[in-house]
């Protein structure tokens, strides 16, 4: 039977569905944070390898594209998006800037705020080095940006597509 950390793919299975329930509703239960942290790997995985296959200038991630993007630019003018700065996210003041942005997609974005992993240099794949836990709308403010500036081109002629595993 396979097993990730401590959890079986036979516990997993049983706890999918409460993924969909508030976080308030857990402690820090190392099973759901197993859960949480495949969905985001996978997410990451699948989303890696669209841009290995397509032309990330042309990439549609969210109905709401156009104003996510305008406003990230707006709100973070001068953010790099190339190389992101972790604190630039989690510290204090990165938090105090990111809150209002985000909440402005809360009711706009589905699972606006899903952790999900960003990679912080563009030029390079998901590793556990390289993978930052961000919210969904950030990792979506963030790759629109990469996409639409240019910085993601490389990706289609540095890396191949991979065939993707089954967790379970």
């Amino acid at each position: 039977m396979a097993q990730i950390g401590n959890v079986s793919a036979n516990e997993l299975l049983a706890g999918s569905s409460v993924l969909s329930r508030p976080a308030e509703e857990f402690d820090n239960d190392p099973t759901i944070e197993a859960m949480w942290a495949m969905k985001a790997m996978e997410h990451a995985d699948i989303y890696f390898n669209i841009l290995c296959s397509v032309d990330p200038k042309v990439l549609k991630l969210t109905p709401h594209d156009d104003v996510i993007y305008k406003t990230f630019r707006e709100t973070f003018p001068n953010l790099k998006v190339d190389k992101i700065n972790e604190d630039e996210l989690k510290s204090s003041e990165g938090k105090d800037l990111w809150r209002p942005f985000c909440e402005k997609f809360k009711e706009l974005v589905e699972d606006y705020s899903f952790g999900t992993l960003v990679r912080a240099d563009c030029s390079d794949d998901y590793t556990e080095e390289n993978s930052i836990l961000t919210s969904r709308i950030q990792f979506y403010a963030i790759e629109l940006a990469r996409n639409r500036e240019g910085y993601n081109d490389q990706i289609r002629h540095k890396f191949q597509p991979r065939k993707l595993q089954k967790n379970m």
